[in-house]
């Protein structure tokens, strides 16, 4: 397994929109291995592929408390059914907005169709901090960040810091 580097905004590449897997094969699977990898390595919660450079709708997450019992959940293709007409707020942050964190509204459940590590497809539904990580995951394979539920000025000051701080070549951003 691999380290990538994980790409921060403000970068054209989080905009994309991450196309279709065809199939499940051990090239996606050493992909997520990577990406687990990573996402661990950076204390993260959750990362779509397109946050290292790869539009493929791919997301890896664990939202365990445990170190040492790790859950990874490995989405390939995922697909939200249902969600709930009820909301609940979570402080959100993001591995590709570093450092900057916002209470965002989402569903407070939803239920997600998709292909697991193996290919085979599943349906997960998913309530409270795993419905909230799915959502802003999707978003990713979308092309959304979650600052893009902010207001347009507060969005703006955080892409304007976060440029000054790609600026300068002794930070180093992972």
């Amino acid at each position: 397994m691999t380290i990538k580097t994980i790409i921060a905004e403000p970068n054209k590449i989080l905009r994309e929109i991450s196309k279709t897997v065809e199939t499940v094969g051990k090239e996606e699977q050493n992909l997520m291995d990577d990406m687990l990898e990573t996402m661990y390595h950076a204390k993260g919660i959750g990362l779509a592929a397109i946050q290292i450079g790869v539009p493929k709708r791919i997301i890896v997450m664990d939202i365990s408390k445990n170190e040492e019992e790790k859950t990874p959940l490995y989405f390939v293709n995922p697909l939200i059914k249902n969600r709930n007409k009820e909301y609940s707020v979570y402080e959100e942050g993001c591995l590709s907005v570093p450092n900057y964190f916002a209470e965002i509204e989402r569903p407070k459940t939803c239920e997600v169709e998709y292909l697991d590590y193996n290919g085979q497809k599943k349906i997960l539904k998913a309530e409270g901090l795993l419905a909230t990580c799915i959502q802003h995951e999707m978003d990713h394979l979308e092309g959304i960040l979650f600052i893009d539920y902010l207001s347009k000025l507060k969005k703006t000051m955080i892409v304007k810091k976060l440029s000054k701080q790609k600026d300068k070549p002794d930070r180093i951003i992972v």
